[in-house]
């Protein structure tokens, strides 16, 4: 028996889909195709392989979130997470929230912003940065109309360009889709203890 996991952390939990994966045995040369892109270029997971099932939209999904979240230059890999990590506390992607916030740990080898950012939500007291960061795309992720100019100049005053500003928006944004996607289509559960 498993029970839906309810709070932010990061022990990341199994994601439980509600549609039935792709059977890699079983997919078509289109899905391979599709499949042969994972993002961050890992292992194809459960969550890749459902979303096989709309070959077409994989196609373009899994380039595009690599491009969003793993480009070179703009935003630093471990602030692009910081962005994640906000939406997902938003949109309450458990899952989400707990792979990101594992991954901004590993970047920075340190757990001080994520353990902030679990502890006090919202509220956390992070680095100028960080800050910065995090308070925009919880403020983009809520509602985007929202998002004012004091907000971006915020940002440059914590020291983003223009283009690291672009890059914390579409990584904003990416799991702004992202999270719902996860939402509709299963659960994140943890064994019981």
């Amino acid at each position: 028996m498993s029970e839906i996991v309810e709070k932010f952390t990061r022990r990341v939990p199994h994601w439980r889909p509600r549609v039935t994966p792709v059977r890699l045995d079983d997919a078509s040369p289109e899905q391979h195709e599709a499949l042969s892109v994972t993002p961050s270029n890992t292992r194809v997971s459960d969550y890749v392989l459902v979303l096989a099932h709309d070959v077409e939209s994989l196609k373009v999904r899994s380039p595009l979130f690599n491009a969003i979240m793993y480009d070179k230059g703009g935003l630093s890999r471990a602030e692009r997470e910081v962005g994640a990590i906000a939406a997902s506390m938003v949109n309450r992607c458990i899952y989400c929230a707990a792979v990101h916030a594992t991954r901004h740990a590993e970047l920075e080898k340190s757990t001080a912003t994520t353990d902030a950012i679990f502890e006090k939500g919202e509220d956390a007291k992070l680095a100028p940065r960080d800050q910065a960061i995090f308070d925009f795309a919880l403020r983009l992720s809520r509602a985007p109309a929202e998002a004012t100019v004091e907000d971006l100049e915020r940002l440059r005053e914590a020291g983003l360009d223009a283009t690291e500003i672009l890059d914390l928006v579409l990584s904003t944004a990416l799991f702004g889709w992202a999270n719902r996607l996860m939402h509709v289509l299963g659960d994140p559960v943890r064994p019981d203890a």
